[in-house]
């Protein structure tokens, strides 16, 4: 038979305590009754007389209980839950036994004052808009001047790369405000709103504004964690299954007024590893004006060019001859991908595969362009070996045809240019003759993705 005691202790706190009759002794290896399994809960109105301090006690030696205390859930011996709102709460309880799952018998709880002191916290505000409030929040496109895309990854295995709050190191993020492997499964026009209007509850709407998923949420201030229960954060369909824990105790690495960056680990047969989801609050985004910047190192990608302007560029103009050679100083190689390098000088160009042979040619190559005689010429030495011929140029396209010619050439090495056409990458306009051209000579449709070398003026 169970029993349901409530005790005034010395300390003036209320206690429901739960307890049941059971036998002696009993085998955890068979299958327990509810009436073999013992906890407590307690409201500690010397804290709280409105009894919004609440204390969960598992008394079941090798028994774990699951705790459903509707903000949130927990299997700890004991845990110590804060109802910030008045009103009534449901407590569900499973054991975890020997012998399996045994539900027992939910507990109702009542809360009779409001204490706001538990949600009146910078992050409770920022996440929700405050007591009263609520804050909608969208996934981050990389649009916004917060994160780059929707989704980053990081490396659980690296100690020295932590993945903690405000303390935290992507291995990768996504290029050019793209996603490549979720930006087609985003749901772009989904929504999550976090709520204090009377409660701390979660929704989540589709892009037509139908409701998705309605519950409710616990933000850990202390320890940076985020519990939800009946919804879940934003997230594409087809990652779901990736992880087992989308809800209890998630990681929040970085929390402000307008942006939110939740870790998720993945625990499927890839091996361990961290989804970094990026969010931003609709209201910023939909009031965000991109900054006026002034050019970066990605100025003149896939350029435009005026009619003539690029044949210009490159032999200086008719009756003239102009003569680059590669950067082998600077930065020779790149691999662009819409728009955006990896290698910025000789140093990061050796760490790719820039080598010395590579230096050598660049130090004793060169070629010329030009425009003589109605034609278009080309000369190429390369180590006191001079071969000529004639190009053409398409200008719609950037594109320069050698013919049987090549670019400045390095058998020995992987990234060796065997096309005879190639393309105008990146140009800079007036800034050519301190900055030079990037020839590609490699595409990936795919990707948009461009293997270049960095030709300049000698």
């Amino acid at each position: 038979m169970k029993n349901i005691k409530v005790l005034i202790t010395s300390f003036l706190m209320l206690a429901m305590l739960v307890s049941s009759c059971s036998p002696d002794s009993y085998s955890l290896d068979g299958a327990l009754d509810k009436s073999d399994i013992h906890f407590e809960i307690t409201q500690d109105l010397v804290k709280d007389p409105g009894g919004n301090t609440v204390i969960l006690k598992n008394t079941t030696p090798g028994v774990v209980l699951n705790w459903d205390y509707v903000t949130g859930k927990s299997d700890k011996a004991v845990e110590t839950v804060q109802y910030a709102f008045k009103g009534n709460y449901t407590i569900k309880i499973s054991a975890v036994t020997g012998g399996g799952i045994v539900e027992l018998d939910p507990v109702t709880v009542t809360v009779s004052q409001d204490n706001l002191n538990y949600v009146n916290d910078p992050l409770w505000t920022a996440l929700s808009g405050g007591v009263g409030k609520q804050k909608v929040w969208i996934a981050d496109n990389g649009k916004y001047g917060m994160a780059p895309g929707a989704m980053s990854f990081a490396d659980p295995n690296k100690p020295e790369l932590p993945v903690e709050w405000n303390n935290f190191t992507p291995n990768w993020e996504p290029e050019g405000n793209a996603n490549s492997s979720t930006d087609a499964d985003m749901h772009w026009g989904r929504t999550m709103t976090f709520s204090l209007e009377g409660g701390p509850f979660m929704k989540v709407h589709e892009a037509d504004g139908t409701l998705k998923e309605s519950g409710t949420y616990f933000l850990d201030i202390n320890t940076h964690t985020l519990t939800t229960t009946g919804a879940t954060i934003l997230r594409p369909d087809n990652y779901i299954a990736n992880a087992s824990n989308w809800n209890n105790n998630i990681k929040i690495l970085k929390l402000t007024e307008n942006q939110l960056r939740i870790a998720i680990l993945r625990t499927n047969s890839e091996g361990p590893w961290w989804y970094i989801w990026n969010f931003v609050s609709k209201e910023y985004a939909d009031s965000y004006v991109p900054p006026v910047t002034g050019p970066t190192y990605d100025e003149g990608f896939d350029p435009t060019f005026a009619s003539g302007e690029l044949l210009k560029m490159i032999t200086g103009g008719v009756g003239a001859g102009r003569v680059w050679s590669l950067d082998g100083k600077g930065n020779p190689i790149d691999w662009l991908g819409k728009g955006k390098g990896w290698t910025t000088d000789a140093n990061s160009s050796y760490n790719w595969g820039w080598n010395d042979d590579w230096a050598e040619a660049a130090d004793n190559s060169w070629i010329r362009f030009d425009q003589f005689g109605g034609k278009l010429n080309y000369t190429r030495s390369q180590n006191g070996v001079v071969t000529t011929g004639l190009f053409t140029i398409d200008e719609a396209k950037n594109e320069i045809n050698l013919g049987s010619n090549t670019l400045i050439q390095n058998s020995t090495s992987w990234m060796n240019p065997t096309v005879n056409v190639i393309k105008v990458v990146k140009a800079y306009n007036t800034d050519f003759l301190q900055k030079g051209i990037w020839f590609g000579t490699s595409y990936d449709e795919g990707k948009d993705e461009w293997f270049v070398f960095h030709y300049i003026i000698p």
